[in-house]
C-alpha cells in the first residue's frame, strides 16, 4: 500500500467524518473485484486477508474508525445480486459506447485498444454509488469521469438527489515525469511498509525541480520515456485539481500529506513552517536548499509511518496479517494451470440436462409477431425430439439481456408480459414441438450462482477486444448494453453444457458475432463447444418494403391480432402478384400453417373456375400459381381462412389462461403508453 492509499486516505477520511458532519464513511472493500481479476490466484480467502491487512494499516495511520463502515463487496453483491446486477444493467442501457469509453481512464487505459471487460468496470463502479446509496463520492480526481457518469445517470433515470463528487488530488510519482504513483515501480512512491532506510533512499533520489523551466526540461525526456514504456496510460491531463507547472513531488508530499492534518507543521533548515506557500516560496528563492527540504520531508514521513511500523511489530493480529501478505507476495499469484473455469453450471444446479439443444427466444417488444413465434418453433426443432445430445430441448428467455438492451423500455412487467404471451402462443401453435421443452429464464439461472456467472461474463470480456465484440456493424453511438448482452450470451452458453445451440439466421450480424465469440472462447477454455445450427421459418411478411420507414401494422401478423378484425383484412391487403412465386405471402403462410403436421390445403373454387383443388405441399401450390392455374383471389381466400384459424387458436389460448390474459392486456397498455411517448 503506498502512502496515498494509507496516510493520505486516513487524513481525507478523518476530514469527512469530523464532528458535526453527521456522516458515515463507507469503505467498499473490493475483494470481489480482486477475485474477478484473479488476484492472489483467485483465492478469496487470501484476498480477504489482504483486505483485513489494509484495515490494520488505516487504523495505525490514525484513521478514526468511529464513523467508518467497511462493506465487503463479495458479501454484499452476492447477497443482493437481485438488486446489484439489475441496477448495473439499467446503467448500461442508458449510455452509448462513446460515453463509456471516456470513463476508461479508471482502468489506466486510453480509448483505443480496450478489452470488452474494460467498459464493464466503469458501469459497475457507477452501480456501486447507487447500490451503496452514497450521498458523496470521495475518490481520486482520476475517477471523476465515472463519478460524473453517476450524476448523468441520475438525469437519465430521473433520480432527484445526485451524488456529490468530492475528488482528492493525485500525488505525483517521485521520479521525473511521473504524473502519479505506480504500484509496479517501488521507487515511484513511499509505501506504508517502507523502512527508515527506504524512505531516505527514495526521497534523496526524488525529482525536485526548483524552476518551471528546469521542470519542463528534465521532465520532458522522462515523460517521453514513460509514455514509450506505457503507451496506454490514460488521463494524464486530468490527474490534478489545479494547474501545477513545477510538478515537484517533494513539495507535493509536503502540501498534501505533511500539512494536510489540522495544526500540522514542517521544519526545514532550522525553520518551522505552517503555511505551504511560504515553504514553496522559500525553496524556489533558495532560502531552503534541496537537501534541507528533503531531509525535513524524510523526518516528517518517518513520524507518520512510525506508528504503523510499531503497530505491526507489537500487535499480534497485525503482525500475523503482515507475515501472511508478505508470504502471498513471494508465492506465485498466477492461478494454477488446471484451475476450474469459473462459470455458471446449470447442469450442476439441476436446471438443465447435459447435451441439450437450446433455442434463444427473440428480444421482447410491445408487439410480438407471428414471425418470431414461427422462427422460434423452427429453431427448437433443429435439435430433434430429444435434443442434440439427448438432453432435451431448452427455450432460453434472456430477460436480463432484454433489460440491458432497452427492450420494452427495460420495463420489467412489460418484458414478463411479452414472455407470458409468447410462451402461450408457442404452445398453442405447436403443442407437439413444445412438449417437454424446458423453459429457462435467464434471471433465475443467473441468481442460482451470480458470482460465477458474472465472473465468467467478465472473463469473456477480458479475452476479447471491444472491437471484436462490437463487430463491424456496431458503432460507438450504439448503446453499450449491446456489448454487455453479447458477453452475457457467451456466458449463458457456457453454463448450459449444450450439444447444440440454434443461432439466428445467416446474415444476422449479432448472431454471427456471438457465435464466433462463443466457439472461440469455449474452445480455449477447454469446454464442450456446441454445434451452432441456423434456421428460421419462411418469411411471413405481407409486404416487401425497401424502406423500413414505410412499414405499417398491416405488413405482418401479430400474436395479439384480433381474428375477426385482422385475419381477413390483412390478407386482403397482402402482396400477391399473379405468377410471382418469389415473394408470395399467402403461399408462405399456407405452407407454414396449412401444411403443418402433414395436412393438406383445399382451395375452394367454383366449377366454372376449375372446382376445388387440394395441395399437399408448397411446391405444387407454387407451380400452379406460377403458371396461372391458381388465381390470387382464390389463393387469398383460402389463406385468409387459415389465418383466421391461427389467430383464433392464439386468442383462445390466451383467453383460457387468466395470467396470460392479464399479460396480454398489460402488453397492449404498454404499447399504447409507448406510442403516446413517441408523439
Amino acid at each position: 500500500m503506498h502512502i496515498a492509499q494509507g496516510v493520505f486516505k486516513a487524513v481525507n477520511v478523518n476530514k469527512c467524518t469530523l464532528s458535526g458532519t453527521n456522516s458515515t464513511f463507507v469503505f467498499w472493500v473490493a475483494d470481489w473485484f480482486a477475485l474477478m481479476n484473479d488476484k492472489m490466484g483467485g483465492d478469496l480467502e487470501k484476498i480477504k486477508i489482504v483486505g483485513r491487512y489494509l484495515i490494520e494499516v488505516w487504523k495505525a495511520a490514525g484513521m478514526d474508525l468511529t464513523n467508518v463502515e467497511f462493506k465487503w463487496a463479495s458479501e454484499e453483491i452476492t447477497t443482493n445480486a437481485d438488486k446489484y446486477w439489475p441496477t448495473m444493467l439499467d446503467v448500461a442501457r442508458r449510455f452509448n459506447v462513446t460515453r463509456i469509453k471516456k470513463c476508461c481512464q479508471i482502468m489506466g487505459r486510453l480509448e483505443g485498444s480496450l478489452t470488452a471487460a474494460q467498459v464493464l468496470y466503469p458501469l459497475m463502479q457507477c452501480t456501486d454509488v447507487f447500490f451503496l446509496r452514497a450521498d458523496i463520492c470521495q475518490l481520486g480526481v482520476d475517477q471523476r469521469k465515472v463519478n460524473m457518469l453517476a450524476r448523468e445517470y441520475c438525469d437519465a433515470a430521473r433520480i432527484k438527489n445526485k451524488p456529490i463528487i468530492l475528488s482528492h488530488h493525485m500525488l505525483y510519482g517521485l521520479k521525473a515525469g511521473q504524473e502519479k504513483m505506480s504500484k509496479s515501480d517501488p521507487d515511484s512512491a513511499i509505501f506504508m511498509e517502507d523502512t527508515r532506510e527506504d524512505v531516505e533512499r527514495k526521497i534523496m533520489a526524488a525529482y525536485c525541480p526548483s524552476m518551471e523551466a528546469e521542470a519542463e526540461e528534465e521532465g520532458g525526456g522522462a515523460t517521453a520515456a514513460a509514455a514509450a514504456a506505457d503507451a496506454d496510460d490514460a488521463g494524464k491531463e486530468s490527474m490534478q485539481l489545479k494547474e501545477d507547472k513545477l510538478k515537484n513531488p517533494c513539495l507535493d508530499y509536503i502540501s498534501n500529506i505533511i500539512l494536510s492534518p489540522a495544526g500540522a507543521t514542517f521544519t526545514a533548515g532550522g525553520t518551522t513552517y505552517t503555511d505551504f506557500d511560504e515553504i514553496k516560496s522559500a525553496f524556489l528563492s533558495g532560502g531552503i536548499s534541496e537537501e534541507e527540504l528533503k531531509r525535513g520531508l524524510i523526518d516528517e514521513l518517518n513520524k507518520l509511518l512510525e506508528p504503523v511500523r510499531t503497530h505491526f511489530a507489537e500487535d499480534e493480529n497485525a503482525r500475523t496479517l503482515l507475515e501472511q501478505v508478505r508470504r502471498f507476495k513471494r508465492e506465485s499469484s498466477a492461478p494454477p494451470a488446471d484451475k476450474e473455469v469459473r462459470r455458471l453450471n446449470l447442469v450442476k444446479e439441476g436446471i438443465v440436462r447435459p447435451g441439450c439443444h437450446v433455442a434463444f427466444a427473440p428480444q421482447p417488444s410491445a408487439k410480438p409477431t407471428l414471425q418470431e413465434a414461427a422462427d422460434t418453433l423452427t429453431r427448437l426443432k433443429l435439435g430433434g425430439g430429444g435434443g442434440g445430445g439427448g438432453g432435451g430441448r431448452v427455450l432460453f428467455l434472456s430477460d436480463w439481456s432484454a433489460r440491458v438492451c432497452g427492450c420494452c423500455d427495460a420495463d420489467v412487467k412489460a418484458i414478463a408480459a411479452y414472455y407470458s404471451v409468447f410462451l402461450a402462443s408457442l404452445r398453442a401453435l405447436d403443442p407437439a414441438a413444445m412438449d417437454g421443452v424446458a423453459v429457462v429464464y435467464q434471471s433465475e439461472a443467473i441468481l442460482a450462482d451470480p458470482s460465477n456467472y458474472w465472473i465468467s461474463v467478465i472473463n469473456v470480456g477480458r479475452r476479447f477486444s471491444l472491437d471484436e465484440v462490437m463487430g463491424t456493424e456496431m458503432k460507438d453511438s450504439d448503446g453499450v448494453g449491446i456489448v454487455i448482452s453479447r458477453l452475457m450470451r457467451v456466458a449463458d452458453v457456457m453454463g448450459l453444457e449444450a450439444a447444440s445451440v440454434a443461432a439466428g439466421p445467416e446474415g444476422d450480424p449479432d448472431a454471427n458475432v456471438v457465435s464466433d465469440l462463443t466457439e472461440q472462447h469455449l474452445s480455449e477454455q477447454g469446454l464442450n463447444v456446441p454445434a451452432m445450427v441456423r434456421g428460421s421459418a419462411p418469411s411471413l411478411l405481407l409486404q416487401d418494403r425497401e424502406d423500413e420507414a414505410h412499414r405499417t401494422e398491416n405488413d405482418e401478423y401479430y400474436l395479439l391480432d384480433d381474428p375477426k378484425v385482422h385475419g381477413k383484412s390483412k390478407m386482403k391487403k397482402a402482396f400477391c402478384e399473379p405468377g410471382n412465386v418469389g415473394f408470395c405471402p399467402p403461399i408462405a403462410l399456407a405452407s407454414v400453417f396449412g401444411f403443418a403436421g402433414g395436412e393438406s390445403v383445399v382451395i375452394k373454387r367454383s366449377e366454372e373456375n376449375g372446382g376445388d383443388v387440394t395441395y399437399t405441399d408448397r411446391e405444387g401450390m407454387e407451380r400452379d400459381f406460377g403458371s396461372g392455374a391458381l388465381h390470387p383471389g382464390d389463393l387469398k381466400g383460402t389463406a385468409s381462412g387459415i389465418m383466421v384459424g391461427v389467430l383464433d387458436k392464439l386468442a383462445g389460448a390466451i383467453k383460457a389462461d387468466g395470467e396470460v390474459t392479464k399479460a396480454s392486456k398489460a402488453l397492449k397498455a404498454f404499447e399504447k403508453k409507448m406510442s403516446k411517448k413517441k408523439k
